[in-house]
């Protein structure tokens, strides 16, 4: 367990009223991430935007010191609903933030809000918890899983595909993707593959099917590094010059210092881009960068959009976290300036936002990174949010 404590509660403010040593008590946030294994980039990188958003709200919200408890996951389920048990019971948090992957937050959601304590995804948006398995205490500040590819399947359609082939790892998050581009893409799929996760690593069999099937493109979702491994694989095997390959989530700022030259030119889709205009994401990405050195990832811009949510709600309740009523309620307006312009939350708590295509490109610098090349949605909601009935 690893803990950050920033206080600017100098000793002046403790001479005065009583109600003082109140205000003296930290507002606790824990952040179950992924620290350790081959996917602790990704949480490195999400504590980075935290540690980050904690010190553009100068260590303090509502007049109160933060404490942040981070948590390493180990990428396993049981892990995570262990450490969520923790930080609920044992260090008693105000809040329970992070959760990079799906079956993570599947298996860890129950301890928080089952007890009281208000979740909030950074990440992970599996279908279940944005429709019959939403909750009143259960927030996002990313996406549902399939609302990004299905503003890929828009893509494809207006490039007039009309042959797909898919290839996904089999688990929650990888099952919504295939799903979202299923809804939108109105042509022929000709092929599809749910690898294992997260034990395969080889896709040479997959993409010799592909080359077999003679697709019009490719589209995939693989995460951290097994999108390291695809790319790499993808473009050794000669496809690039014959099926054109469209991603979701395998692409990032994480993986493109090594895999830029790979995925120079290659199309995603996605709600945020380090290039996106608003006065937030351009101060976020400037002292990001200037701080750590290198891009970041929407991992870290969403991470950082959840310290700037939790803040919003406890200014709203200046500070006074006994309310649970009041503070929710505080969380549901969202009245922060978010990392991707105007925010706001869909009736089950998971964000209505826009979608745009990406490109991957160098900067001024010679460093890769992505643009915008067009908006795809605007205010996109999900398609399980009918299905949610707040109890």
């Amino acid at each position: 367990m690893n803990r950050k404590l920033i206080s600017l509660v100098s000793a002046m403010a403790f001479l005065g009223a009583p109600a003082l040593a109140t205000a003296a008590d930290p507002v606790k946030i824990g952040f179950v991430t992924t620290l350790s294994t081959g996917a602790g980039a990704i949480g490195q990188d999400m504590r980075n935007a935290v540690d980050l958003a904690v010190e553009h709200l100068g260590g303090n919200m509502g007049g109160r010191p933060v404490e942040v408890i981070y948590e390493d996951d180990a990428f396993k389920p049981a892990v995570g609903k262990q450490k969520t048990d923790e930080l609920v019971k044992k260090d008693k948090v105000d809040f329970v933030a992070g959760y990079i992957w799906s079956h993570v937050l599947m298996a860890s959601y129950k301890s928080a809000v089952d007890n009281g304590t208000f979740l909030i995804s950074s990440n992970a948006g599996p279908s279940a918890l944005a429709g019959k398995l939403c909750n009143k205490d259960f927030f996002s500040t990313s996406w549902q899983n399939d609302t990004t590819p299905e503003a890929m399947g828009e893509v494809l359609n207006q490039r007039g595909v009309k042959k797909l082939y898919i290839m996904a790892p089999n688990y929650a998050a990888g099952k919504n993707m295939v799903t979202g581009v299923e809804r939108t893409f109105k042509g022929k799929i000709v092929g599809k593959d749910m690898t294992k996760f997260p034990a395969q690593l080889d896709f040479s069999a997959e993409l010799a099917k592909v080359r077999a099937a003679k697709p019009d493109a490719l589209f995939v979702f693989y995460p951290g590094k097994h999108g390291a491994q695809f790319l790499t694989q993808y473009s050794q095997s000669g496809l690039a010059d014959s099926v054109p390959l469209y991603t979701t989530f395998t692409v990032d700022s994480i993986s493109l210092p090594r895999i830029g030259k790979m995925a120079e030119g290659s199309l995603m889709t996605l709600f945020w881009s380090p290039d996106l205009d608003n006065p937030a994401n351009k101060k976020f990405v400037t002292d990001f960068k200037k701080k750590y050195g290198h891009y970041p990832s929407h991992y870290g811009a969403q991470s950082y959009d959840t310290i700037m949510l939790i803040n919003s709600a406890v200014e709203k309740v200046q500070g006074d976290l006994s309310n649970h009523d009041a503070v929710r309620a505080a969380l549901k307006e969202a009245d922060f300036n978010s990392i991707r312009g105007d925010f706001k939350f869909g009736n089950n708590h998971i964000p209505i936002q826009n979608f745009y295509l990406r490109q991957v490109v160098k900067d001024a610098d010679g460093n890769y990174t992505t643009k915008i090349v067009s908006t795809v949605y605007k205010d996109h909601q999900d398609s399980y949010a009918k299905d949610c009935k707040m109890n």
